[in-house]
């Protein structure tokens, strides 16, 4: 694929495949087909190479990743908006919201990092990999058009890269190509 001025990687038809200041990749697929499994397998192929990956995981459910009767949860439960836990080593923020974020807004909040890949956002960004397991379902749910890659254990009649369910390493090595460059072990970015 080539790449344009802008660093963005048109499709054939004219439109980019990008429209973000970093790249995002969106892993879609029904549950329980291996989603979360191929973005470990990616996560840790593009980290081994040097690159800051962040992610974002869509949940269409209330969530709670504090834990009840702890100072942050704590916090949170008397009013407070945004809760932070910092160490010397990581920091976690829970931030209370009106809206559920765009990704142009999740983007912005992964800060410093070379990609942000997705699971579970079916509709929102246009570079998705689509992960299919015969197992859970013979029919894809995204149009072929809509399609940057395909990770299954079926054949299906798509004009996409396709891999095996457990390629993850080629997954990533089309993303890099596609979207990052040159390896930071390599030497270049």
């Amino acid at each position: 694929m080539r790449v344009d001025e802008r660093g963005d990687v048109p499709r054939e038809n004219g439109s980019d495949l990008q429209q973000y200041r970093i790249p995002v990749v969106s892993v879609v697929g029904k549950s329980d087909s291996g989603k979360t499994t191929l973005m470990e397998g990616v996560i840790r192929a593009l980290a081994e190479r040097g690159w800051r990956v962040g992610t974002v995981k869509h949940h269409v459910h209330d969530f709670d990743i504090d834990v009840p009767g702890k100072d942050s949860w704590r916090h949170a439960k008397a009013g407070a908006v945004v809760t932070m836990i910092a160490s010397p080593d990581k920091l976690g923020m829970i931030r209370k919201v009106d809206h559920e974020p765009t990704l142009d807004e999740l983007v912005e909040t992964a800060g410093d990092v070379d990609i942000l890949l997705t699971e579970g956002f079916k509709r929102a960004g246009n570079v998705r990999i689509e992960v299919s397991r015969l197992a859970r379902s013979d029919e894809l749910i995204c149009a072929p058009e809509e399609l940057f890659a395909l990770v299954t254990d079926g054949h299906y009649d798509v004009d996409v890269p396709t891999f095996d369910l457990n390629d993850h390493a080629g997954v990533a090595e089309l993303i890099e190509r596609t979207f990052l460059g040159e390896s930071v072990e390599g030497g270049e970015r």
